[in-house]
């Protein structure tokens, strides 16, 4: 996968920004109202006058508008989880919603509790930050990340797991989705196994060493594409990693080596940007006859009707444009829906785009940090039922689990080379189907010196050949962040299917030839590379291609199909399950913060579900024996008390039980006749006449009662009294517990069933 730019770039004149880019500058504005510490933002606060906290709500709105949330609206996942009351009137709740993603965003290396947030808002709040912070968390838009804040394990202060702790996931795909799927559930404190078909972690980002190590060369996603909100660049800022801003000015020149002169360019571009605007108008016109053609028809017929770029000229320029088009979304414009083609454009991240410094395996290594992975593990089976689900991988070797998480791309569901059992859903399918997944190759060269402009980061080629237009058509130069002389060149559109068939050695040659075109006739000579290497996504069988784009036929529900659960078994994740952000780095992690949030609600509901089917169920009378056998294996224990309880989780303190306390009673002896006076007036009369046997009495009681009575005193005469006179519990027979206490015998038999299933989990077996 590698990102792409906004839908229709725009090449502007250089700009007097410097060249290193700061993500942290973002925030500045937010730190001047949130100060530097929580102490300070106290203080403010209080003294903030009406216009001032009325304009620091409005700063706070327009944050959590960057991070994909309406300004004063609910998400339509946030209204199920608030009360009524509050969902039908949620003014207050969206102003501590937002003030809470602002305040993280201002520091996100390290954790925002709730009780931080309690100190900068209003009690009569309290409600709401609860809501809204426990939404935020789980969902994934605050406290995330990879600085050491953020272990992949649970919080220490973290609640303890209630009735699931033993759930286990398999997560198939170590990519940025799959990483950050697995490290989110084991901070919820799932059991998670990444099963990854490589020997690398990062899927589509791929990072390599050329160059005796020294060079980072991205051959997969490079491009951090907006920097504002973007999840990436919250990573970034955890890693104290530096980030290079992508600079405006990007020369294009011709197969000669003449620079395509500026009024040229500014013409064609504005004809570019034309064509667009016709094509939108014709897609608003034909309602819905625009689902059945593509955007490059379109974009043809217009052009012919108004007569444009029929020079030689305009029309290799014009040809540019549209090969940085079929760079953006992966896709011949032949291909793409004139309908559909830009339903993300209202999502796209604000902002610069970015290089990182050292490359993205930065990141990726990162998210790796404290999550299990078995590499060369390729999957080519999913069986999933009601109970389990089962996962073959290459060789024959099966791992179980509750549920998975499958991030393979989606020429790998299009390849079906990964098969479920039973069958996807028919809706599903169609969706796989439908969704375009198109190719971006490149050419990645390690030179022993930087010979091009050093004041740029991109410029590009045009080719007289229209089917050649996207062939080596930009340059990428990676020399700021990379440690190396390293530039790359892309391949697109049509031109990418036809790299793949092409010799390495003879591409590289191509490549040096265009590149000798350009600066030889500058007298600027091309050094022979010290290292280069071609990429082949469309024939890597664990990708088949680069990223996903709405082919004609398909939409943006297309996408949401796609990232649908299968009976709370199979869940899904990737850049092309996600709507918003599809075709970008950050679209596939956020996809996989949401499917972590949706597992676990998934496990939660299941453990709720599990709760009642084993909670007090009416019976006339327990099985005979079962009050007996309960107390052969108590709860808790302590002197002559006992103690057996109803709850899955033996922590619960309202969870209700029975207490059983041992006493004993004399019984009188027979006395044999043949016994001597003499020799009974021998033997002491308390064993002459009776002997001791042990009977119980019953309490309903609670488990706090009983922690009670284990800490208030050693002496069991004491602790009766407390039982009886300042808790007021009634004791029981045997009978009388029987036919009354019926209910709680068999919730308590059925809640220890429960317990011994969770306290021997499925585990991630392996079968050979």
């Amino acid at each position: 996968m590698s990102p792409s730019p906004p839908r229709r770039p725009q090449r502007r004149a250089a700009s007097s920004r410097p060249a290193s880019y700061d993500e942290s500058l973002v925030d500045a504005e937010l730190q001047a109202y949130l100060g530097d510490a929580p102490s300070r933002r106290i203080r403010r606060l209080r003294r903030l006058s009406a216009e001032e906290r009325q304009r620091e709500t409005e700063t706070e709105a327009l944050i959590a508008l960057s991070l994909g949330f309406p300004i004063d609206e609910l998400l339509p996942e946030e209204r199920p989880l608030l009360p009524p009351a509050v969902a039908d009137a949620p003014n207050d709740y969206i102003v501590v919603r937002n003030h809470i993603l602002a305040s993280w965003r201002a520091d996100p290396a390290a954790p925002l509790p709730r009780a931080r947030v309690l100190e900068t808002v209003a009690a009569t709040y309290d409600h709401l930050v609860a809501a809204a912070h426990g939404f935020l968390a789980r969902e994934g838009h605050i406290n995330f990340g990879v600085s050491a804040a953020f272990p992949a394990a649970p919080p220490p202060d973290a609640a303890p797991l209630q009735g699931f702790a033993g759930s286990s996931v398999l997560v198939v795909g170590a990519g940025l989705a799959g990483l950050a799927a697995a490290r989110q559930l084991l901070r919820f404190g799932l059991r998670v196994l990444v099963l990854e078909g490589r020997a690398r972690p990062g899927g589509r980002v791929y990072t390599m060493r050329l160059g005796k190590d020294k060079a980072a060369v991205e051959l997969g996603g490079s491009v951090i594409t907006g920097i504002h909100a973007n999840p990436l660049g919250v990573l970034a800022r955890q890693l104290g990693v530096p980030l290079h801003k992508v600079r405006d000015r990007c020369p294009l020149y011709h197969p000669d080596g003449r620079t395509v002169e500026t009024r040229l360019d500014r013409t064609v571009d504005l004809v570019f940007n034309t064509l667009l605007d016709h094509a939108t108008k014709v897609r608003e016109s034909l309602g819905q006859a625009a689902e059945r053609i593509s955007l490059g028809e379109a974009i043809e017929k217009i052009r012919r009707l108004y007569h444009v770029a029929t020079a030689e000229e305009e029309r290799m320029l014009l040809d540019w444009h549209f090969a940085n088009l079929e760079f953006s979304n992966a896709g011949c414009l032949s291909e793409l829906s004139l309908a559909h083609w830009d339903q993300d454009d209202p999502y796209e991240m604000g902002g610069d785009h970015c290089f990182l410094a050292g490359g993205n395996s930065r990141l990726v290594h990162a998210l790796c940090d404290g999550v299990p992975v078995l590499y060369e593990k390729t999957v080519k089976r999913i069986e999933h039922g009601l109970d389990e689900v089962s996962v073959t991988v290459e060789g024959g070797q099966v791992f179980q689990a509750d549920m998975v998480l499958c991030t393979v791309p989606l020429g790998v569901l299009k390849s079906e080379s990964v098969v479920f059992d039973p069958e996807l859903p028919e809706q599903k399918l169609g969706a796989i189907q439908r969704l375009g997944f198109g190719l971006l190759n490149k050419v990645a060269m390690v030179f022993p010196h930087v010979f091009w402009d050093e004041e740029i980061d991109t410029f590009g080629c045009l080719n007289k050949d229209s089917s050649k237009r996207g062939e080596f058509f930009l340059f990428y130069s990676y020399h700021t962040v990379s440690g190396g002389a390293v530039l790359i060149a892309l391949v697109a559109g049509e031109a990418a299917l036809e790299f793949e068939k092409v010799d390495p050695v003879v591409a590289l040659h191509r490549v040096l030839s265009i590149l000798r075109g350009i600066y030889g006739p500058k007298g600027v000579t091309v050094p022979d590379p010290i290292q280069s290497v071609c990429t082949r996504w469309g024939s890597d069988p664990l990708c088949s291609g680069s990223y996903s784009h709405i082919r004609v036929g398909s939409s943006g529900a297309d996408y949401d199909i796609l990232a649908e659960s299968i009976n709370e078994r199979v869940f899904f994740a990737g850049e092309a399950t996600n709507r918003a952000y599809p075709a970008t780095m950050h679209g596939a992690l956020l996809s996989g913060l949401r499917e972590a949030s949706k597992i676990l609600r998934a496990v939660e509901c299941r453990a709720d579900s599990d709760q009642k089917k084993y909670s007090l169920q009416k019976s006339p009378r327990p099985p005979n024996g079962a009050l007996e056998d309960l107390f052969m294996e108590p709860d808790l224990a302590f002197g002559r008390f006992s103690f057996v309880f109803s709850s899955v989780t033996l922590d619960d303190p309202e969870a209700t039980g029975l207490a059983r306390i041992s006493l004993e009673k004399r019984l009188p002896l027979p006395v044999k006749s043949d016994e001597s006076k003499e020799d009974q007036k021998d033997q002491a009369p308390a064993v002459q006449k009776a002997d001791l046997e042990n009977f119980y009495l019953y309490a309903t009681i609670t488990r706090e009662q009983a922690d009670r009575l284990q800490h208030s005193s050693d002496d069991d005469k004491s602790r009766l009294a407390l039982l009886c006179k300042d808790l007021g519990v009634k004791l029981m027979g045997y009978d009388y517990t029987c036919d009354e206490g019926s209910d709680l015998i068999l919730g308590i038999l059925s809640a220890r069933k429960a317990r011994k299933r969770l306290q021997h989990p499925k585990n991630f077996r392996i079968s050979r």
